[in-house]
């Protein structure tokens, strides 16, 4: 019998966390080799499965050590500044790495992508099979209608979510650059306001709303003369994003390095 994938899920509190937790105790193929939280958390010493009602018999602690170094993977949904002490873990045990957090400045990610050398990692700012389905989708819609219609990136997420816009709508704006031959950077607009010149053929644009308990909405719209075109996605529960990332872990489990995205584990990447 194959041994279980040992996966950390640090983050083990928060609404992702336990979402990962319950997903890997359901799956016999995977195991809960350890579950980090922040030091100050009320829950630290009880089992990782308490406030699920689940015994997993492994007790949250408030932070990695040499303990877990003979883990495979380990999940991460949290802030850049742990994420990065995070990778620093994994880089010093080889424990391959699937990671969603989003938010990362450019040397961050610099930081990220130079691990890969020596890990396999999974990196994606929204791990949902849809939104990686529709993230293919915009790319081929681009590459049709890119000439000839306006395309606008409007994201909805809940109250309390910290950047903007999401990682997930700089990926949709990625794509939509990538096939209309345009820069992110350069041909981007995230402000409107007061009295505007007429909207630019080569402008992305993006909106951001933010309230309530929103999981995650992502819409590329298409506007042309006479007729537009819409392409989204809702996500109604975390399920979904830690379904992506068990897949992910699945994915890179036995890699010796390299950088991956959810496009990779869906085998989505080629549309030209």
């Amino acid at each position: 019998m194959t041994k279980p994938i040992r996966i950390v899920v640090v983050g083990a509190t928060g609404k992702m966390g336990q979402t990962l937790i319950q997903e890997i105790f359901n799956d016999e193929s995977l195991h809960l080799s350890a579950a980090v939280d922040i030091s100050s958390s009320a829950y630290i010493g009880h089992d990782a499965g308490s406030l699920l009602g689940l015994q997993t018999d492994v007790l949250i602690t408030g932070a990695l050590s040499e303990n877990h170094a003979n883990s495979d993977i380990l999940i991460d949904f949290t802030r850049p500044e742990a994420s990065l002490s995070y990778l620093d873990f994994c880089l010093k045990h080889n424990i391959n790495y699937v990671l969603g957090t989003t938010g990362f400045n450019e040397d961050e990610k610099k930081k990220i992508y130079d691990a890969t050398k020596t890990i396999a990692i999974c990196f994606a700012p929204n791990m949902s099979v849809g939104v990686n389905l529709l993230i293919s989708l915009v790319e081929a819609a681009t590459k049709v209608l890119h000439n000839e219609f306006d395309i606008e990136i409007i994201e909805a997420h809940h109250r309390h979510k910290v950047d903007s816009p999401s990682g997930t709508a700089l990926r949709l704006g990625e794509a939509v650059a990538k096939y209309a031959g345009l820069s992110l950077k350069e041909n981007s607009n995230f402000h409107r306001e007061g009295n505007m010149e007429p909207r630019k053929s080569t402008e992305i644009g993006f909106s951001t709303i933010r309230g309530g308990d929103i999981v995650g909405d992502h819409t590329v719209l298409f506007a042309g003369d006479g007729e537009r075109v819409e392409l989204t996605h809702k996500a109604n529960s975390r399920k979904t994003f830690a379904k992506g990332a068990i897949r992910a872990a699945k994915f890179i489990t036995g890699k010796d390095s390299g950088l991956f995205d959810i496009l990779d584990v869906l085998n989505l990447k080629n549309i030209d």
